[in-house]
């Protein structure tokens, strides 16, 4: 059975317990190791492991990267996740679990440079690159093994250790010759891990229960299971007929999920669905002139998400969670692309006011979706004279702020008297 030393690189042709080469332990043995080429690669509590790479002081120390008391865990260290802290949670829940956690608040612009980096590593090894979210990839690397002069399985351990001594954090994973199964390998061997999954998956699957697939939350294993339906091999058992009668017209697919099965291809043409920005109040607001301020605020951070990622608006989605953690959403189609923030609020303080009935509120967000290209927007409007003014006033703000920076100038709006 081929087995690669992940330190050195060295292969040999049975499992050992240490490499002959270099006394390493981190040995990985697979029958298919070095015929499989889709790779998912996964960093390690990104947020935290950049935040503990900056302050060593906090390497031994539970991390918890979030909102405020009222807000929610964006990433926990693996020390805190030892006591139960995990992504998404009330960052009140996690800090009576981890008590002597440090939180700090997320720096999205340095995680989303140290992202580009290692997407930058990752190029290097193949142009089939999909990023999935700011820490997560898809990688085909079918074909490279002639240019690099080394298969896939190589050339990924020498990525995990690129990433380790020029980036400062750590990956783990998972190889495969489909997107669902290399994700499923990322995520059993975490952190720093290595994992293979080949033609013995729907055997390895059969016994997992039906949530480990992606995109199975509580809500569906819950009637999944209502319909008897507990593991994998009850769901790889069912054939096209029984799996649509019994679970409807996503049957089928599921059952091939089930069973490992997955033709999706990695795309790096993948389209950006929508971009939101969204705040937690210290403390519930209820009135509408509170959270017109607010609104505002979030609408210049949408403008500059959409101004850097190039796209514009071509609908608003406003978001309110109340102080019961009950979510509202409320949509809106614009009439004409935008990505200008006076528009952005507009519109989204327009679904807004609807919603102010004397309930407290303890988040707030604007979404922008679906995105058009930055060249539709804000197209001149001769039957509004002021639209030209409009887009001219905020290009000028928005060299100032390129220049000086975005604290430079603001709109009167946005100061709280």
């Amino acid at each position: 059975m081929p087995t690669l030393c992940r330190s050195c690189d060295s292969v040999s042709e049975a499992p050992k317990r240490l490499c002959p080469a270099c006394g390493s332990r981190r040995l990985i043995s697979h029958p298919e190791l070095f015929t499989l080429s889709i790779a998912h690669i996964d960093c390690d509590a990104f947020y935290a492991s950049v935040e503990k790479r900056d302050r060593p002081e906090l390497a031994s120390r539970p991390l918890i990267v979030g909102g405020a008391h009222r807000g929610v865990v964006s990433t926990a260290c693996y020390i805190a996740r030892l006591s139960g802290v995990r992504s998404a949670m009330p960052m009140f829940k996690a800090l009576k679990l981890c008590p002597d956690a440090v939180v700090l608040k997320p720096e999205m612009a340095k995680y989303v440079h140290e992202s580009r980096r290692i997407r930058a590593l990752m190029a290097d090894m193949t142009p089939l690159v999909q990023p999935l979210s700011i820490d997560e990839a898809a990688l085909d690397l079918s074909g490279t093994e002639t240019l690099h002069r080394a298969p896939p399985a190589v050339m990924l351990a020498r990525l995990a250790r690129r990433v380790e001594d020029e980036i400062g954090v750590t990956i783990s994973i998972g190889l495969s010759h489909n997107r669902l199964l290399a994700k499923l390998a990322a995520e059993r061997d975490k952190p720093r891990g290595f994992s293979v999954i080949g033609s013995e998956a729907a055997a390895l699957l059969a016994n997992e229960p039906v949530s480990l697939l992606p995109g199975i939350g509580p809500a569906a294993t819950a009637k999944l299971t209502s319909l008897g339906f507990t593991r994998l091999a009850q769901l790889q058992a069912l054939d096209i007929e029984t799996a649509y009668r019994m679970l409807g017209a996503d049957g089928p697919a599921l059952c091939r999920r089930a069973r490992g099965e997955d033709d999706r291809r990695v795309d790096p043409e993948r389209e950006t669905k929508s971009i939101s920005a969204e705040t937690t109040f210290d403390t519930d607001i209820r009135t509408l002139p509170e959270l017109e301020k607010i609104l505002w605020q979030i609408a210049e951070k949408l403008a500059r998400r959409l101004r850097k990622e190039e796209f514009a608006a071509g609908g608003i989605t406003l978001k309110l969670k109340t102080a019961e953690h009950k979510l509202r959403t409320r949509s809106l189609r614009l009439a004409v692309p935008t990505a200008l923030p006076d528009l952005l609020y507009d519109a989204g303080r327009s679904l807004l006011a609807r919603e102010i009935d004397g309930t407290a509120f303890r988040l707030l967000g604007l979404g922008a979706q679906p995105l058009r290209p930055v060249e539709d927007a804000d197209p001149v409007d001769l039957a509004d004279p002021d639209s030209n003014r409009r887009v001219a006033r905020q290009q000028a703000l928005n060299r100032l702020r390129d220049k000086f920076g975005t604290g430079i100038i603001g709109r009167g709006r946005g100061f709280t008297p």
